[in-house]
């Protein structure tokens, strides 16, 4: 397994967003994390990724544990992963190329000045963005192309292993099922692993190996989507046989009879 988490807990004084969480996922598939508002999806990643420590449990990435050692013992395995943030979470007062030198310069502060621009550049063109879009402010970016530039610069440092924290949020179906399109390619083009939260059903048909349920604290269900529409849980019933579950349902089967 790529990440490996037994029984996990998190608080924030009196509430307690998980309990007793497991988790695994495998190498090289697209995990696709769904759960209800509050369910704590974000504060999972954050918890995987060191920004949120948890009161109990255990965390193991790439066979590591994370959670007894120190940040700067860490280093190695971080420049193992890229992330996501929601929303893109670039800084507004750098280019779309200098939030890509981020990581490069954080990691590698020796590495040649020409060189990383051209690392940058080549990271943006991965992305789907166009050469042009790399001197640009993220104010100058429209939704779908602040969520690239967000991934060009989660894909900086070469990772295995990628967090995308709701990437087609905020986009209208065609930005969505573009940056699908394009998780599904780094992932196979490049052997990723990729953990990925969303609420957007369409990507969970259309791209996600498997999902895992958070819902009572926990992981209540992790499987593909017919099997877990085969389990009697409610919220698991309402969120994938519901109306729009159905109709994503329906556009995802007339995608692959398209292929």
């Amino acid at each position: 397994m790529l990440i490996r988490i037994k029984g996990l807990r998190n608080s924030f004084g009196p509430q307690v967003v998980h309990e007793n969480l497991d988790l695994d996922v495998r190498k090289g598939e697209i995990l696709g994390v769904v759960g209800g508002s509050g369910s704590g999806k974000s504060v999972l990643m954050r918890s995987i990724i060191g920004l949120q420590r948890p009161d109990e449990g255990s965390i193991e990435v790439f066979g590591e544990s994370l959670l007894d050692r120190s940040v700067a013992e860490t280093m190695a395995i971080r420049k193992r992963w890229g992330v996501l943030f929601q929303g893109g979470a670039l800084f507004s007062t750098l280019t779309v190329a200098e939030n890509v030198m981020v990581p490069i310069r954080e990691y590698f502060p020796k590495m040649d000045r020409i060189f990383r621009r051209e690392v940058a550049r080549y990271k943006v063109c991965l992305s789907g963005l166009p050469p042009e879009a790399s001197p640009k402010y993220p104010s100058e970016l429209s939704g779908g192309m602040r969520k690239r530039a967000g991934i060009a610069r989660a894909l900086a440092l070469d990772p295995e292993l990628l967090f995308l924290d709701e990437p087609t949020a905020g986009l209208d179906p065609v930005g969505a099922a573009a940056v699908d399109d394009l998780t599904r390619e780094l992932q196979q083009t490049l052997g990723l692993t990729v953990f990925l939260i969303t609420h957007d059903l369409d990507t969970l048909h259309t791209i996600c190996d498997r999902v895992a349920v958070l819902a009572e604290k926990r992981v209540i269900a992790i499987g593909t989507i017919p099997e877990l529409l085969a389990l009697d849980h409610p919220w698991i019933q309402e969120y994938f046989n519901g109306p729009r579950g159905r109709t994503a349902a329906n556009a995802a089967k007339k995608i692959a009879g398209a292929k």
